[in-house]
């Protein structure tokens, strides 16, 4: 509930997981050293993600069937309820009248900077190296609640790709749940820091089929930091190579090289048997490591030097205009 401008959970007993996190066996843990009950929540999409180990229930629609598990398994005015990765749109009427605004949702990145979805990919795209773990109130806006809970961090020099982002928030959201729920142990205060509307950005989720078609004549820094930004656990970013869609990975920038001329961009000027110098629109070239077809295989060996990667126009344009969209069933096409 909230109460002079504080988060407040008289007696906590109860914490419900809605959604599904790699680290959610950790957090449970952390509920059982202080007593806490743990019930876990998912979508029929995300199901599979969640640690065998535990127990769950699964929920196409947060409907009347939803309430009467929650009414029979908790009592709502001691129970926090935790939103994370979570596929649905919390509306108003449960957040307030249901849920009595105990709903709390996490976000993996700095806030009112980066609401929305794909923050990984969209921090690589920025080149954004400073991490951000937070808690915020759940409103009907997306990501746009009061912050209750949050810890700051510098990226370490290896985090380059979303897998490695997402890795290093796996490690710290379990610092960040602790840190937050001995708040309520120690009945501590938690203050609602309201968001500067004059600050906010949004981002849209993104898919990599459709929003990962490299520009060329984007210069090597952009180039490069778009490349990463579909890397591992994704696909990868796409262009074309001899009429065939392929999919790059591993690129690094390189000044070794002489090219000089827009013109150049995309074109493959050495081959070194493990890598490929690519042309940029700028006197940079981009290492590439990993050029994979449709099956995943990486055909770097096919390619010759000479050859061009090239993305045609309407696919750029394409690129831009789509939007993802998730539901609990997953993409929704």
């Amino acid at each position: 509930m909230i109460k002079n401008n504080n988060f407040i959970i008289k007696n906590l007993k109860n914490v419900v997981f809605i959604g599904e996190h790699v680290s959610l066996k950790k957090l449970v843990e952390i509920n059982k050293i202080y007593k806490l009950n743990s019930f876990i929540i998912t979508s029929p999409a995300q199901k599979k993600e969640i640690d065998k180990m535990l127990n769950f229930k699964v929920f196409s629609k947060l409907d009347n069937n939803f309430k009467k598990y929650i009414k029979k398994n908790v009592n709502i005015d001691n129970s926090l309820f935790v939103s994370i990765k979570s596929r649905w749109i919390f509306k108003k009427s449960l957040i307030k009248n249901f849920l009595k605004n105990n709903l709390i949702n996490y976000h993996p990145a700095r806030l009112p900077y980066y609401r929305g979805g794909a923050t990984s990919s969209w921090r690589i795209i920025m080149g954004d190296r400073i991490d951000c773990q937070l808690f915020h109130l759940v409103t009907d806006k997306v990501d746009n609640g009061p912050i209750l809970h949050y810890e700051k961090s510098i990226l370490p020099p290896y985090c380059k790709k979303p897998i490695d982002l997402e890795n290093y928030s796996n490690i710290k959201i379990v610092d960040l749940y602790r840190n937050f729920i001995q708040k309520f142990i120690k009945k501590k205060k938690i203050l609602m820091s309201k968001q500067p509307i004059y600050l906010g950005q949004y981002f849209p989720r993104l898919n990599t089929k459709e929003n990962g078609w490299i520009d060329w004549s984007f210069d090597s820094i952009k180039l490069s930091k778009f490349i990463d930004a579909f890397d591992d656990p994704y696909l990868g970013a796409c262009t074309m190579y001899k009429s065939k869609k392929v999919y790059l990975k591993d690129a690094q920038i390189h000044g070794g090289e002489m090219s000089n001329h827009k013109f150049l961009s995309g074109l493959v000027s050495r081959h070194d048997n493990k890598w490929l110098a690519v042309c940029t629109s700028d006197e940079n070239s981009i290492l590439i490591s990993k050029v994979l077809d449709q099956k995943g295989k990486n055909i770097i060996n096919e390619i010759r030097e000479g050859d061009r990667f090239y993305t045609p126009l309407n696919k750029l344009a394409k690129s831009l205009s789509y939007k993802a969209k998730y539901g609990p069933k997953g993409l929704i096409k």
